[in-house]
């Protein structure tokens, strides 16, 4: 007598059921390796121009508050910091109530690692905020 085991394990299912067997196909683990190599290499790039657009600046400026408001111009305190042996020009902006840009001067800082500046800017109508979007290598003369 035969074992139920050894029969079942030896049985192949009857002709024309169940649809056609297919073979196994190989797998093709150089495409999926390749593809896994060129997500990591594009995702590699995105994240350095990320770095270098938003990382750490070579200058970076920072409103510590503007007051004295008139209709003609406003007191701004600024703190740029730098490397402490270099000197910096800032653009200092004023916008109005509207958003409109209504005073923009170009203001020289001096050395020092952490540079504190106060500045009174010029306006053509009453500004409500004012802000330094951007320093750079100095300017001046």
């Amino acid at each position: 007598m035969t074992d139920v085991n050894e029969t079942h394990a030896t049985s192949k299912y009857p002709p024309g059921r169940y649809g056609r067997r297919r073979e196994p196909q190989p797998r093709r683990r150089w495409l999926m390796l390749t593809l896994a190599a060129v997500v990591a290499v594009a995702g590699l790039a995105i994240a350095w121009q990320l770095y270098v657009q938003y990382g750490p600046q070579e200058y970076e400026p920072q409103v510590q508050r503007f007051y004295n408001v008139t209709n003609d111009g406003v007191t701004v305190d600024f703190v740029v910091r730098k490397e402490a042996g270099k000197r910096a020009t800032c653009s200092v902006r004023a916008r109005s109530a509207s958003g409109e840009e209504v005073g923009l001067a170009q203001v020289d800082v001096p050395t020092g690692a952490e540079a504190l500046v106060t500045y009174r800017l010029a306006t053509s109508d009453r500004p409500v905020t004012a802000e330094v979007p951007a320093c750079g290598p100095f300017k001046g003369k």
